[in-house]
């Protein structure tokens, strides 16, 4: 895949995918929204080996998806923090979810709650436009 042409597609959904369709970015994402900051711990979480994790903690940094902040001078450490356009990825995690529950379920699956209410969370996506739940009316693409 040629990352450099599909950040130039017009398709919103290449351009986010040219960086961030890996599962592995994801995920540490995922955690992130978990409140995992520290390299270990992300290591630690995902089973993930040093060097893919250092790759993918860079690419979200680079891409603004988390900021780099300084916990430790002796020895330097880092930990990694979302920013806005990292926080705003947690509905697209619950989607993906969503997905994974309907047509990957089976088995014991983690639930996600609302700290509040205590009720499941069962996200929908819906069209801001029309109020139409997404995949229940057609659509067409067009620049």
């Amino acid at each position: 895949m040629n990352v450099e042409n599909i950040s130039e597609n017009p398709c919103p959904i290449a351009r986010a995918l040219a960086f961030l369709g890996d599962s592995w970015s994801i995920l540490i994402l995922r955690d992130a929204h978990a409140g995992v900051t520290r390299f270990d711990h992300f290591r630690k979480s995902l089973g993930i080996a040093p060097t893919i994790l250092t790759k993918r903690l860079a690419v979200l940094t680079e891409e603004g998806i988390l900021e780099k902040r300084r916990y430790s001078e002796h020895p330097p450490r880092d930990e990694y923090v979302l920013s806005e356009a990292g926080q705003d990825f947690l509905p697209v995690l619950f989607m993906i979810g969503a997905w994974g529950r309907k047509h990957r379920g089976g088995g014991k699956l983690t639930k996600f709650y609302d700290a509040e209410a205590g009720t499941e969370i069962r996200p929908v996506a819906i069209d801001e436009a029309t109020g139409a739940k997404l995949g229940t009316r057609a659509i067409r693409m067009g620049c």
